[in-house]
């Protein structure tokens, strides 16, 4: 098996049986409405660029949104970013992520998707999504960390998922973590006690960025090479 049969067959398996506080869903995109489409546009990204065994650098999330792998089961990657800049015609539905905008402005300056991939694999700490109802009643997007309850509860998933990903064979001398607040406090905290990873570097959210920064999203994009050169 290539590091991409056994990311397609992680994603497949993933599945959250742990009781969630109420008013909590989880979103599972490889188990959804769209899984079959999900399963095509997952088997042709990791096939064209994880269709080998070498070791990838780790770079992680805070977990799933509705926009981003929520759609095309691919963190980060909406189905813009997918026909443009990865060159995988899908146009069953379209998608747009902000967060992808800018993790693309940072595939492009570290040398394409063809190089970044063959460096990088992205997912999440919390490897599924979650989702509440707000007050008009819609469902939106919800962080692993946004109640200390639905933490408690999904730690042991999330260590358990974050084994059998290193179990695939990634490197785990250094790790990115996306989101330089909660994010990595919590993962700083979670690897002081698992010791899965030797050394966690900080980066801010792409949706900071881009929410906040966007003025100044180059110098954001050079902040992420810089960090990602220095441990090259």
């Amino acid at each position: 098996m290539t590091l991409a049969d056994k990311i397609i067959q992680f994603n497949n398996n993933l599945h959250l049986d742990t009781k969630l506080p109420d008013g909590i869903d989880v979103m599972n995109p490889f188990k959804g409405e769209h899984a079959d489409d999900i399963a095509d546009i997952t088997d042709r990204f990791y096939h064209k660029y994880y269709n080998d065994n070498y070791p990838r650098k780790l770079i992680l999330g805070i977990n799933p949104g509705r926009l981003g792998a929520g759609v095309t089961g691919l963190p980060f990657t909406d189905t813009k970013r997918l026909n443009e800049e990865c060159s995988i015609p899908f146009t069953k539905f379209s998608s747009h992520e902000p967060s992808s905008v800018f993790i693309y402005a940072v595939i492009k300056a570290y040398g394409g998707a063809e190089r970044f991939y063959n460096d990088f694999y992205i997912n999440s700490i919390c490897p599924l999504g979650f989702i509440k109802h707000n007050d008009a009643g819609k469902w939106v997007n919800f962080n692993y960390y946004d109640r200390k309850d639905l933490q408690t509860a999904v730690e042991p998933f999330i260590l358990e998922t974050l084994k059998q990903q290193i179990a695939l064979g990634l490197d785990t001398e250094t790790v990115y973590c996306m989101g330089s607040g909660k994010n990595v406090e919590f993962l700083t905290r979670f690897n002081e006690k698992h010791q899965l990873f030797g050394q966690i570097v900080a980066l801010d959210h792409p949706r900071f960025v881009v929410q906040y920064k966007q003025k100044h999203m180059q110098e954001y994009v050079q902040r992420y090479l810089n960090a990602f050169n220095s441990k090259l």
